[in-house]
């Protein structure tokens, strides 16, 4: 998106000498500025939606991203739109080094920032957030630049056929918001899903620099001294050779990064409709791990432990129907099948290709004991909030939450009261909901928050918590690409209508003999976890989110 910038009054003298040599006629010279505004203005958003989305795969919290990138774009377009008052009386020349360079700094912008979030995420100190940092500076980069096109623009304009400033503003305007348009719906539906987020950028600058240099040195030429025009002909050849051997270069360079990331042993790596799905080890004898979106969601070391956690306190009274909400990994559905009283397994996972991967690869359906394979678990493709909606009323003895974290702002809603209130419906009577809450140690106010939006659903809660190995990897919403020393746990809720629910585990004929999982453990662990509470704190909901 392009900032207005006020042309001189009408009377005013031109900066420029007299009007334009034009190698085509002024209607068709008016024709091509606009065009270019209008492939500018859609390079221009892509840009800006490019960081959004980068930066929110790689650091974490879209909307936190997303007002840091947008907010710093919309002042640093104000300020390129003053700065560029100064190029008014070179504008041919200003408007071709100003494409050249945006298409320079846009383009490559996603591949330094995953290098940097890659190549020294294990720092530690300032280099930590050195991918925010960078965000940053791009935004303020990129906005400056983009601020400075329309001013100049303006002035080219002009130049063809001098006419009153509101018709040239409209003009101008009517063809950078269809440009926005068209680069605002062709990054998630073109561009991202066939090319990716890098290789899009990279053909998004070349299209930029070629678009700006075409216009400068077809249409005014004449404005340019000999040496002016050599000077932008070496400069725009020489972008698009940096962007297009970056772009041969693209695959290696993000197989070097995920192995930076994830380190060598990566096994699996691919982007599917809804997220970054990659997993590492599960041969010779190194422990699987399956990263979605960069955060660790299950790990090979931990697996049992968290979902004996999960699965079996909810599991001490009736169980005939389940419904599992995530998981799609089978690891929730592998603890439920070990009842034998269990008739129906309902699981409904947003990725479907999560669910393939849980069924075709070998040490992944081998960790969740080929779960799917069972004919009593039935998997549904969808947003768990609106398959809630449309579920049956008291359809289940035990609903189980295995969803990512509260703090990632795609899973916000999955925490609210309005989402607790669906999953209360879908209960029995004596029906009990386990909800994965987060870690407790790290991130306290969340794990509460979690407590409080349930208990205004109307459901009776048990907080508990169980201890972890440290993964390397951080909890909570945020990616990392090093080690962390934060404590390592994670922190789970068992609701019921009614009564408050009692934690504990099955006993006699019929119960799993679990490996990590102990009714003292369980105990220990609901003690544990009251240490922790904070009060004092509201009900998240779609509207007030307070995660």
């Amino acid at each position: 998106m392009i900032d207005p910038h006020a042309p001189a009054p009408p009377g005013a003298p031109p900066p420029w000498p007299g009007p334009a040599r034009l190698p085509v006629r002024p209607g068709t010279g008016r024709f091509l500025v606009l065009a270019c505004v209008f492939v500018c203005a859609a390079c221009g958003l892509v840009y800006e939606l490019e960081l959004v989305a980068l930066a929110s795969y790689l650091i974490g919290d879209s909307v936190t991203q997303a007002s840091v990138v947008l907010s710093v774009m919309v002042f640093a377009m104000g300020i390129g739109s003053l700065v560029a008052k100064r190029l008014r009386p070179r504008a041919a020349a200003g408007f071709g080094a100003v494409e050249a360079v945006l298409a320079l700094v846009g383009g490559c912008s996603a591949l330094a920032l995953y290098a940097v979030f890659a190549w020294t995420g294990d720092w530690g100190g300032m280099w930590a957030d050195g991918p925010r940092y960078l965000l940053v500076a791009f935004s303020l980069t990129i906005g400056l630049l983009i601020g400075a096109e329309v001013p100049l623009l303006m002035e080219l304009i002009q130049r063809i056929r001098r006419q009153d400033a509101g018709g040239a503003v409209a003009d101008l305007f009517a063809a950078d918001y269809v440009g926005a348009l068209v680069g605002g719906l062709a990054f998630p539906f073109l561009l991202l899903p066939l090319l990716g987020q890098l290789t899009s950028a990279l053909i998004t600058g070349a299209v930029n620099v070629v678009a700006g240099g075409a216009l400068v040195l077809g249409l005014f030429r004449g404005d340019l001294t000999h040496r002016a025009r050599w000077l932008l002909v070496i400069a725009n050849v020489t972008v698009l050779g940096v962007l297009a051997s970056a772009a041969v270069l693209v695959d290696d360079f993000e197989r070097a990064a995920r192995h930076a990331v994830y380190g060598r042993d990566v096994r699996v790596a691919l982007q599917t409709d809804v997220q970054e799905v990659v997993i590492t080890g599960g041969t010779h004898g190194r422990p699987l791990d399956l990263f979605l979106d960069g955060r660790l969601r299950v790990s090979g070391r931990d697996a049992r432990r968290y979902h004996e956690a999960l699965v079996h306190p909810a599991m001490s009274g009736e169980h005939t129907r389940v419904l599992i909400l995530g998981g799609g990994d089978g690891l929730a559905a592998r603890e439920v099948l070990r009842h034998p009283e269990v008739h129906r397994v309902d699981v409904v996972e947003v990725d479907a290709e999560v669910v393939r991967l849980a069924r075709s690869d070998p040490p992944l359906s081998e960790l969740n004991g080929h779960a799917y394979d069972d004919p009593r678990v039935h998997v549904m493709t969808g947003d768990a909030f609106h398959w809630l909606r449309a579920a049956p009323p008291a359809t289940y003895d035990v609903v189980i939450s295995d969803l990512p974290d509260p703090g990632i702002t795609a899973s916000t809603k999955l925490y609210s009261q309005e989402f607790y209130a669906l999953a209360r419906r879908a209960l029995t009577p004596h029906g009990r909901l386990a909800v994965h809450a987060g870690p407790v140690s790290a991130r306290p106010r969340v794990f509460w928050t979690v407590d409080t939006t349930l208990r205004a659903a109307g459901l009776r809660t048990a907080p508990y918590r169980v201890t972890g190995h440290d993964s390397g990897f951080a909890s909570g919403p945020d990616r990392t690409a090093g080690p962390t020393r934060a404590p390592h746990d994670w922190g789970f809720l068992l609701a019921s209508q009614g009564r408050r629910p009692v934690l504990r585990l099955r006993e006699g004929q019929g119960a799993p003999r679990l490996g990590t999982l102990t009714e003292t453990g369980l105990v220990a662990g609901a003690r544990a976890a009251q240490g922790t509470r904070v009060g004092g704190l509201g009900a998240s909901t779609l509207v007030h989110p307070r995660y």
